[in-house]
C-alpha cells in the first residue's frame, strides 16, 4: 500500500512523512505563520500543517472552554472559547501567502478543515491532501464531504471508540476514496507516555487495511523512535517559535531544536531499522574470518591415519571448515600429515 502527497510516496518502504504541526501557533499574524514554515524546514519536515476553520461553523457562542485551555490560558470569563478561535482563524489571503512561501522553499502544505466550507476553501487553494482532527473522527458527514473531493486523507483518532474509526474509514471508502492514513492519537495535551498505546496502529493496519501513523502529543523522544519502528508511515508533532507566547498550544509544543530533534530520530530509526533480509555485510567480512571458529588439529596427525573427534578442536580463526561440519570428517583419513594447531581445510583429508 502506499499513496502519494505532492510527489512524495508514503507508505511501507518510503521514509515516514514528517508533518510539522503548526496549528493556531501562527497567532492571526502571516509573519509569525512564515517563522513557523522556516523552522519546519530547518527541522527536515516534509509538510508544515496549520488549521482552517470559521468559528460560526464549528462551536456554538456559549460552548465552555476546555479544561486544557483554562490551564494553558486561565479562566478569563471575559473571553469566551468563541471569542479565542475568532482570533486563530486564517483569512483566504494568508492561506495564499503561507501556500506561496511553502512552494518557494520546497516544503508541502497542509492544513486541516474543521467544516465544509473551509474544506471547500483548500480545495480551492489546490491543497495535495486534507488533514482530519480527532475532533472530526465521528463526523461522518464532513468526512463525505471531504472525501468526494478525491484527495488522499489523514485522520487522526484521539478521543474514539474502534466502532467510531471503523466507521470513519468506511465512509470515505464508501465515498469510493481508499487513499487514507489513520493515525493513532491521545486526546490530550500533553497526553502521559503510558497513555500512547502505540500497537493501535497494528491493529488499524490488521483491521482496516489501510496505511498508518501517529499523531504525537508526548513531550519525549520516544514515541517518534517506537512509532517508526512499528511501522508508521505518517508522523505528527506540533511546533512553535516560542512555548512562552500567549494562546492555547505553545506550551505543549516543540520549540524548533526539539522539533528538528524528533525528526532526527526519526531518520536515525529508519536507517537502524534498515532490510528485512539477512545477509552478511561488507563491513562483517573482515570480522567473520578472525572472530569465527573453524576446525583445528589438537595434535598431530599422520598421513592416513583415521581420525577421531579428540584429534579436532574449535578455535579462531574462521578461514578454515567451520563447526558445523565437524562430524563429516569424524573417521576419515588424513591425505597428509597435519601438524597440531594447523586449521584444516577441505583439501587435508579424505571427503
Amino acid at each position: 500500500m502506499e499513496i502519494e502527497i505532492s510527489g512524495r510516496k508514503i507508505g511501507d518502504g518510503h521514509p515516514v512523512f514528517f508533518i510539522a504541526e503548526a496549528g493556531v501557533n501562527h497567532n492571526g499574524s502571516i509573519e509569525l505563520g512564515k517563522k513557523l514554515i522556516d523552522v519546519a524546514i530547518d527541522a527536515g519536515a516534509d509538510a508544515v500543517k496549520f488549521q482552517t476553520f470559521k468559528t460560526e461553523n464549528i462551536i456554538t457562542p456559549d460552548a465552555p472552554k476546555s479544561t486544557y485551555h483554562v490551564e494553558t490560558m486561565g479562566d478569563d470569563k471575559s473571553q469566551s472559547w468563541f471569542d479565542l478561535l475568532k482570533t486563530q482563524e486564517m483569512s483566504r489571503d494568508m492561506h495564499i501567502e503561507l501556500i506561496e512561501h511553502c512552494k518557494k522553499n520546497g516544503i508541502v502544505f497542509l492544513s486541516t478543515p474543521y467544516d465544509e466550507e473551509s474544506a471547500d476553501l483548500l480545495e480551492q487553494l489546490d491543497i495535495p491532501a486534507f488533514k482530519i482532527a480527532s475532533t472530526d473522527t465521528n463526523n461522518t458527514p464532513l468526512l463525505r464531504h471531504i472525501a468526494r473531493k478525491g484527495r488522499p486523507m489523514i485522520i487522526s483518532t484521539a478521543m474514539a471508540t474502534m466502532a467510531e474509526v471503523e466507521g470513519a474509514t468506511a465512509a470515505v471508502r464508501d465515498e469510493g476514496l481508499e487513499d487514507i492514513v489513520v493515525l493513532q492519537c491521545t486526546g490530550n495535551y500533553p497526553s502521559r507516555l503510558e497513555d500512547s498505546n502505540l500497537r493501535v496502529m497494528l491493529t488499524y493496519k490488521n483491521q482496516l487495511n489501510c496505511l498508518v501513523g501517529y499523531s504525537d502529543h508526548t513531550p519525549d523522544l520516544i514515541n517518534p523512535v517506537a512509532a517508526t519502528a512499528l511501522g508508521a508511515t505518517v508522523y505528527e508533532k506540533h511546533f512553535t517559535i516560542d512555548k512562552g507566547l500567549p494562546g492555547p498550544d505553545h506550551r505543549m509544543s516543540l520549540s524548533p531544536e526539539e522539533l528538528k530533534k524528533t525528526v532526527q530520530a526519526i531518520r536515525k530509526t529508519e536507517r537502524v531499522m534498515g532490510s528485512s533480509v539477512k545477509i552478511v555485510l561488507p563491513d562483517e567480512e573482515e570480522n567473520r574470518l578472525k572472530l569465527r571458529k573453524s576446525i583445528v588439529t589438537n595434535c598431530n596427525i599422520k598421513k592416513d591415519q583415521i581420525i577421531d573427534k579428540a584429534m579436532l578442536g574449535i578455535k579462531r580463526p574462521g578461514n578454515g571448515i567451520p563447526p558445523s561440519e565437524i562430524e563429516r570428517y569424524i573417521g576419515k583419513k588424513a591425505k597428509h600429515d597435519i601438524l597440531s594447531g594447523t586449521v584444516v581445510t577441505h583439501e587435508m583429508i579424505y571427503g
